[in-house]
């Protein structure tokens, strides 16, 4: 099972162009997609490109697919010709997949307002998949890109509220007069998406447990494995984000896929699309034993 995460800049690559036909290629070929920065009526983005969720599933349409908004505001609503229109500006996060999402959610991180800088609310998008075999619980986020504290307090909300998931349920649960099926929440899961953080950070050593000073990383209950080291490569390897003001010379690496410890053993490979024009971030990709 190939998995990819992309932070898409609301389509626009490093060459300045709003193009989602070679964002929908950048990541075809994988069965489970996350995509973070995905738009609607986002100003500045071309006409043609301002409906991304509709328009990325218009280009793969052998994928399903759901898009939650934490950014959900008007975009110049107004009555024409006695009709209401309808126009909002959203900013979040698109989960693809090869197979039916039976189950899914939308769930916002801790926030504390900005008085400095633009700054958005960050969310979580949940979807179980029915891949062939068992479902899968996999996780597209985003999180803040201002503060190691703001970070930090996500992070403290989050992989309690993950770990915790199977205890809740999914989107319905307990017999229903509406005949939909109740949906089993795997214990396992993935979480992907732009972190914002290095793993120079504390940030991520809240993901995956602080390093002993003799074993080093272990794999513990309660924190999670990122699949890049799973996959035999060093935690300082790779780039996923350029710097346009340092015209896209230096970057970091800021977008991972984690997976549970019980996951980590069927990581094979993992690998970044290093040289995609398509967005100041990178594709980032992992394989799955089954």
């Amino acid at each position: 099972m190939r998995i990819a995460t992309f932070n898409i800049q609301y389509g626009k690559g490093k060459d300045g162009r709003y193009d989602l036909a070679r964002i929908a290629e950048a990541v075809r070929g994988a069965d489970l997609i996350g995509l973070q920065e995905v738009s609607r009526n986002l100003p500045g983005v071309p006409a043609g490109e301002s409906q991304q969720p509709e328009r990325l599933a218009e280009l793969l349409p052998e994928y399903f697919w759901v898009y939650a908004a934490p950014l959900d505001i008007d975009a110049g609503s107004a009555t024409v010709a006695g009709r209401a229109v309808n126009r909002r500006c959203q900013f979040g996060n698109m989960l693809l997949s090869r197979w039916p999402i039976r189950s899914t959610r939308h769930l916002l991180l801790p926030r504390a307002r900005s008085f400095d800088r633009s700054d958005q609310p960050n969310g979580v998008l949940e979807g179980i998949v029915a891949v062939p075999g068992g479902d899968v619980r996999i996780y597209v986020t985003h999180l803040n890109y201002l503060r190691s504290q703001q970070r930090r307090a996500q992070l403290d909300w989050l992989l309690p509220a993950l770990h915790a998931v199977p205890a809740e349920g999914a989107s319905m649960t307990g017999t229903s007069w509406t005949g939909l099926e109740e949906v089993t929440v795997p214990e396992d899961f993935v979480i992907l998406g732009d972190f914002n953080l290095t793993p120079a950070q504390a940030e991520y050593d809240r993901i995956v447990g602080e390093a002993d000073y003799f074993y080093g990383r272990q794999r513990v209950g309660g924190f999670l494995v990122d699949s890049w080291v799973a996959a035999g490569h060093g935690e300082a390897e790779g780039l996923t984000w350029f710097d346009e003001e340092k015209a896209f010379k230096e970057g970091l690496r800021l977008d991972y896929i984690f997976v549970t410890p019980a996951l980590a053993p069927r990581v094979t490979r993992a690998w970044i699309d290093q040289q995609n024009p398509a967005s100041d971030h990178q594709p980032v990709w992992c394989e799955l034993s089954p």
